[in-house]
């Protein structure tokens, strides 16, 4: 026991400092909140979706929901079923299997629906491309508002997207107003 504890007072803390959020990045997380509250009068819920990726986008996906990132206190949560949902998180290139499963999902996500592609599979099919067994780009199959590119992209690159695509939402809706 004594041993371990003179090696943690040896070694001390060896984690990495918390990231510094600039103002900046501050007022535009604000300016987020505030649109997700005026768009859909409450809080943004998505259903992730995996067309067929090598997990690496949910990876990183999942990531959002640490502290680190803490999407939930954005107002932002995910739910398990595409009925509850406002937005689609679709990773990986869309297999031949899941093409069907795909546009059910997309058909089952009331209106207004927004549809975010994740990750270089499922902008551009990635190295899987078209195929006997790849469809390849979400946008193929179902109708995609923002893509993320990036293999995988980062938590922070996703987090943008989802907020662009809220963005462009919210001035649509003022367009037509």
């Amino acid at each position: 026991m004594w041993h371990i504890l003179r090696q943690i007072v040896r070694t001390g803390i060896v984690t990495e400092p918390a990231p510094q959020v600039d103002a900046a990045e501050r007022a535009a997380v604000d300016r987020l909140q505030h649109e997700i509250l005026v768009i859909l009068g409450k809080a943004l819920t998505i259903r992730e979706v995996d067309a067929g990726s090598c997990n690496g986008c949910e990876l990183e996906i999942h990531a959002l929901n640490n502290p680190y990132y803490n999407i939930e206190g954005l107002g932002i949560k995910f739910v398990a079923s595409p009925r509850h949902a406002d937005m689609l998180l679709v990773t990986g290139p869309v297999s031949r299997n899941m093409e069907e499963a795909l546009r059910r999902t997309y058909d089952a996500t009331p209106e207004p629906k927004l549809v975010v592609a994740v990750g270089d599979c499922g902008c551009t099919g990635g190295i899987f491309g078209e195929s006997y067994a790849s469809c390849g780009k979400v946008a193929n199959v179902i109708p995609v508002d923002v893509a993320v590119p990036g293999c995988p992209p980062p938590p922070m690159d996703i987090l943008r997207g989802i907020l662009s695509a809220v963005q462009r939402r919210a001035r649509a809706g003022k367009r037509q107003s």
